[in-house]
């Protein structure tokens, strides 16, 4: 998981400065290039409007499920699946799942356990650093190289890929990451992690949900955890 060591380490140097990268985007990205590229040839009228509809069709189908998502993500949050955790004695404010349990582990700031299953978690630390944003250590790209490369070391990983990396912008920028876990601890997991640095401290988010063949998981929980990975943030400074 996220960790204050990733950032900490002297091996580490900030590198040039990389626009995020996104595995999902940048596939779908390559789609629509493919199409347009086969709706300027000029010798095939019939393929010329396959495409186009093929196009537009794909365009309606992602505005659709990305409303729709949405739309399920602010009803869940206005349903009371989930709810605000504030700290502020550490500064920082995220949502959570209402049903999950505030537990004490030594090392976290914060840790919320699903009942049901434990090993699904929301945890947060909060370490001190030198550097005034993530910025300086690095772009996503970077870190997140560096996080599943650290993931990959430890003696309990069998596999570990990263499904996505973005940023988002406001009165700091939040790095976001999605990978996944195979390990003999637990088995396969999906991991949402945030990071953003504020008045000299790294605030890490990592939320962790099993996600193995025989029981994966579902499209409803993935829109509220990611809901939880958008709302971590500071709070305003006074």
């Amino acid at each position: 998981m996220w960790s204050s060591s990733i950032l900490a380490s002297p091996h580490f140097s900030s590198p040039p400065k990389l626009s995020p990268l996104s595995s999902s985007s940048s596939s779908h990205h390559h789609k629509i290039q493919t199409v347009l590229c086969s709706t300027q040839n000029p010798s095939s009228t019939v393929g010329v409007s396959f495409s186009k509809r093929h196009l537009n069709l794909s365009i309606l189908t992602l505005l659709f499920n990305g409303g729709f998502l949405l739309g399920k993500a602010k009803s869940m949050a206005e349903s009371g699946d989930l709810q605000r955790y504030t700290d502020s004695k550490d500064g920082f404010t995220l949502l959570v799942p209402s049903s999950w349990t505030k537990v004490e582990k030594a090392g976290a700031n914060a840790l919320f356990e699903e009942p049901e299953k434990r090993s699904n978690n929301i945890g947060v630390v909060v370490s001190p650093v030198r550097i005034k944003s993530l910025e300086d250590f690095g772009s996503p790209q970077f870190v997140a190289d560096k996080l599943i490369n650290a993931e990959k070391r430890k003696e309990s990983t069998k596999e570990a890929e990263v499904v996505s990396v973005g940023e988002r912008s406001g009165q700091r920028q939040v790095y976001e990451f999605e990978y996944k876990i195979d390990s003999t601890r637990g088995g396969i997991k999906r991991v949402f992690s945030a990071a953003f640095v504020s008045s000299k401290k790294l605030y890490i988010l990592n939320v962790v949900h099993s996600d193995s063949p025989e029981n994966p998981l579902d499209s409803s929980m993935r829109v509220l955890l990611e809901q939880v990975l958008h709302s971590f943030d500071a709070l305003p400074l006074a």
